[in-house]
């Protein structure tokens, strides 16, 4: 049940915004950090977080560590979120097709 981690590692609104920001590619901690309303080692904190949550991974260059986002991490997550939109379209077909059988009754 990871994508139940990821819901929870990514219900903190800070985290996530940590997160988010790291949709448009690689940033250093300050880069991420920079603007948001938490100290920098809070974010090297939630980056962390992410980090054992397996959503984000990190590499060295020199003294800075660049975090990305782990896209391996986020399949589980999706594949559950995804599997509603199936529920969904048989439910829908199911009661198009009822519908459909009534009208042709009428």
């Amino acid at each position: 049940m990871a994508y139940g981690m990821a819901l929870a590692v990514l219900a903190d609104p800070t985290r996530r915004k940590v997160f988010e920001r790291l949709r448009t590619g690689p940033r250093a901690v300050n880069a991420l950090a920079a603007g948001l309303p938490v100290s920098r080692p809070a974010v090297s904190q939630h980056l962390r977080v992410l980090k054992e949550a397996g959503l984000v991974e990190e590499r060295s260059e020199g003294v800075r560590r660049i975090y990305s986002v782990r896209r391996e991490g986020l399949a589980e997550l999706r594949d559950w979120l995804d599997s509603f939109w199936g529920d969904a379209l048989d439910a829908f077909k199911r009661e198009a097709e009822r519908s459909h059988r009534e009208r042709g009754r009428k």
